[in-house]
């Protein structure tokens, strides 16, 4: 009996088993698809949660494509970073300044006080003529003699460097890698307005920050210690020890002086703590990091040295400098001095004395001290709590839940601080999911702009001129003098004076009054003209904003439709207004005063692209879109 039951139920057993597994084989849903099937998201709010958070700006083709393939095989390719970029190349290639080296931009773009000297030193220029001639022919003779030389001005290097910037936001399918260039870049921040270091930048971005992004924390903050860039920037290639009188204060330290007082030993001549100091305070461990004064002025003494090649200084460096830059790299290296690029350690001006740093020892080590040093910090577990925050803070919200940040440590520590590990930890934890930090976090002026852009998609011809509206809209990209980098919280950004030139910037890109960005509104609706403003408005909001209820948005917009001379009042506005509220709600009544009142206004009938113009216009500048 138990054979024929056997025999009869076994085709059924082997039918759900081969059921079960074959379902098992289909779910190919990894921790991503799981963690935000757990936070409660559905496939398209978390495709869009995804790109709102990793991509400069999301469209509904986006989404599409993203539930296809699936959120953990989009993020997986968007960390190889290996689309070929075909269309984003063809743009680019305009710009001959960008992939030069820094030896090249220095002969190419010379500053203009050595450009002058120069031409004083050849004869080109009289010296006692320069504050009498008239300042047109004096410019005329300058720029005559740069054209001679084949030199080019500093501006257009610049402007180069910030237009590629635009473009690789707006198209790189290689999103992840944009953004993270963006975040990093910001944290080791670097500045044009400091001339010194200004040339530079451009390869700083390129060579240091970009081919960096996914690796280890460590190899990303040796690299930009050793940038010329950062070297400048915070001045460590001024910092020189010296030895004898380190020794000296050293000897007699514990010596009490005729009054009875221990000697205190003298900070070394030419020392300077500019980058010791900030990166404990802003590249590795934070400001409450642990460390103390004394930890910073026996860090700059370790970093002693770390300096500059001289063959891409434009006036070739000093006498000594040029000499030794003339004996063979063996000779060179026996006697302690690594060069690496346009990274030079010279140990005549390192500090050969005992440096103690956070309890530990340096002492002779010459180029290895410092990079001993830099991988201590790089693995303190102050900096691992510092930079999973920020990177949360980025990521996630203003105020990341605690767990989230902690969980991400973990990862810190136990992958050697892989940048790549990191990410996912962070975004295969359902605390990544939660509804409230959907949108959560505030557009700065160059996020709404490249959003903008790729939800028209608008044909970006002239990218500075984009760069002209996100100044005006508070960020000058590249040009934030403190080494902090720009705040990455709402309340930095938001205020009445800021949303009212949001809502300018708006009207001014969809009704194609920024020079040289294109779009072309009909066809992203395919053509079909809505039957009214408001038919519009209900359209191009889910063009724009999509996967969003738009209830509230459209109830609050469509006053603004029909409202005359919408564009040259918010500009007015804009203009006039310059208080700091630090008002973070985005409220509509704040961004567009006194036009509300005359909403009531009869609404004349959808009938040409200015007011097609007008409804896309309020949608850029309105709350919802700020938010990402």
């Amino acid at each position: 009996m138990r054979s024929i039951v056997k025999y009869f139920y076994s085709p059924f057993l082997a039918l759900t088993l081969l059921l079960c597994l074959s379902s098992f084989l289909a779910d190919k849903s990894g921790p991503i698809t799981q963690a935000y099937r757990k936070a409660g998201l559905t496939d398209r709010e978390a495709a869009l949660h995804l790109l709102n958070r990793f991509t400069f700006g999301a469209t509904t083709s986006d989404i599409d494509n993203l539930v296809k393939i699936g959120a953990d095989k989009w993020f997986a390719e968007q960390l190889k970073a290996n689309y070929p970029d075909k269309e984003l190349q063809e743009r680019l290639a305009a710009y001959d300044a960008i992939n030069l080296s820094n030896q090249q931009v220095n002969q190419k773009f010379p500053r203009a006080p050595q450009v002058l000297r120069q031409s004083i030193k050849e004869g080109h220029i009289h010296k006692d003529s320069i504050n009498k001639t008239d300042k047109k022919a004096y410019r005329e003779m300058l720029n005559s003699y740069m054209a001679q030389k084949g030199y080019r001005p500093q501006q257009e290097l610049y402007r180069q460097f910030i237009s590629q910037k635009i473009l690789r936001a707006t198209y790189s399918q290689n999103q992840l890698q944009e953004v993270l260039t963006d975040f990093w870049f910001n944290h080791f921040n670097v500045s044009l307005t400091k001339n010194d270091c200004a040339m530079y930048i451009p390869a700083y971005e390129r060579d240091v920050i970009r081919p960096n992004v996914f690796g280890k924390f460590s190899n990303l903050l040796l690299a930009t210690a050793k940038s010329p860039a950062m070297l400048f920037f915070l001045d460590n290639f001024t910092s020189v020890g010296n030895n004898q009188e380190i020794a000296q204060a050293t000897k007699q330290n514990n010596k009490p002086n005729a009054l009875g007082k221990v000697a205190q030993p003298k900070k070394a001549k030419g020392l300077n703590e500019n980058y010791a100091r900030e990166v404990m305070e802003l590249h590795t461990l934070g400001v409450d990091g642990g460390y103390t004064q004394e930890d910073v002025t026996q860090a700059a003494r370790v970093l002693t040295g770390w300096t500059i090649y001289p063959a891409i200084t434009f006036d070739g460096g000093g006498n000594a400098m040029k000499k030794l830059e003339q004996l063979s790299p063996s000779i060179l290296e026996k006697r302690g001095f690594v060069r690496e690029g346009d990274f030079w350690f010279t140990p005549n001006r390192h500090d050969n004395g005992i440096k103690i740093v956070l309890g530990h020892k340096f002492n002779g080590g010459g180029y290895q001290e410092g990079v001993a040093l830099l991988e201590m910090l790089a693995h303190h577990p102050s900096t691992a709590k510092f930079i999973c925050h920020k990177l949360a803070v980025r990521f996630v919200s203003d105020n990341p839940p605690q767990k989230l940040v902690d969980n991400m440590v973990k990862t810190f520590n136990s992958k050697d601080g892989s940048i790549t590990a990191i990410l996912q930890t962070m975004v295969a934890d359902p605390q990544f999911w939660t509804k409230e930090a959907l949108g959560e976090k505030t557009k700065s002026p160059f996020e709404l702009a490249i959003s903008a852009a790729r939800a028209l998609d608008a044909d970006v011809l002239q990218p500075y001129q984009l760069y002209t509206w996100i100044n005006k809209m508070g960020q000058k990209i590249y040009a934030y003098q403190a080494p902090t980098g720009f705040p990455d919280r709402a309340q930095y950004w938001i205020n009445t004076g800021a949303l009212l030139n949001r809502m300018n910037f708006g009207l001014a890109i969809a009704s194609g009054k920024i020079k040289g960005v294109k779009v072309d509104l009909a066809a992203l609706n395919n053509n079909h003209e809505p039957e009214s403003s408001e038919a519009a408005l209900a359209t191009y909001g889910n063009i724009i904003l999509p996967e969003r209820d738009l209830s509230k948005t459209i109830e609050r917009l469509t006053p603004l439709l029909t409202a005359p001379d919408l564009a040259e009042k918010v500009s007015k506005a804009a203009s006039k207004n310059t208080a700091e509220t630090g008002d973070d709600s985005l409220e509509m009544d704040t961004m567009v005063p006194k036009i509300k009142a005359k909403a009531n206004k009869p609404k004349p009938a959808f009938a040409n692209n200015a007011m097609l113009a007008q409804v896309v216009g309020v949608i850029i500048g309105a709350p919802e879109f700020q938010k990402r």
